[in-house]
């Protein structure tokens, strides 16, 4: 059973709300039938325009689920964000099914002549088409904030002066900067 911890900003969040919520996740409790306890953190904000953001991430062991959605209707963003999860889980469950199949396919070619396995989803498959290497340089995050900025980039990957640590500055969507730390 997932369990649902819905925290709310600028509303209350309602019975009717929490209701809504739960039962929209729960639909996708047939994709944890191992995992006995799943949590899921819900966030409901709304704007001054009326407008309602929906926030839901669930942290699991080796991956991280998150969805976000911002609609004049908040259950629709409820919809849509829950929507987009189940589409994560087939995707991950697709890559991690297909992995298993490659594998498995190259032991048994080893040992035995096989009909070759059907490959579903083919145009799904995550390809890299650029690579870059840089050197990271010292700096703090307000240096990288103004090289990110200066470079015309959403992100910045920098090595941090104060931490000795490699640090990412990026622009939220709100206009903000975020600064993610490595151990």
């Amino acid at each position: 059973m997932i369990k649902v911890e819905i925290r709310g900003e600028n509303i209350e969040v309602t019975d009717a709300i929490r209701g809504f919520i739960e039962d929209k996740v729960s639909k996708l409790e047939r994709y944890f039938k191992n995992d006995p306890e799943v949590f899921a953190h819900a966030n409901i904000k709304t704007y001054q325009n009326k407008q309602g953001k929906f926030e839901i991430t669930i942290p699991m062991k080796g991956l991280t689920l998150r969805a976000e959605e911002v609609h004049d209707d908040l259950y629709v963003a409820v919809d849509q964000s829950v929507d987009k999860l189940e589409r994560q889980i087939r995707k991950h469950k697709t890559k991690i099914n297909r992995k298993f199949r490659e594998t498995a396919q190259a032991e048994l070619d080893m040992f035995s002549v096989q009909e070759p396995v059907q490959e579903e989803n083919k145009d799904e498959e995550i390809k890299i088409f650029k690579s870059k290497e840089f050197t990271l340089k010292p700096m703090d995050a307000e240096e990288a904030i103004l090289q990110m900025d200066m470079l015309g980039h959403d992100f910045f990957v920098f090595n941090d002066r104060d931490t000795d640590g490699t640090s990412i500055v990026y622009k939220r969507k709100d206009g903000q900067y975020g600064l993610i730390e490595t151990n």
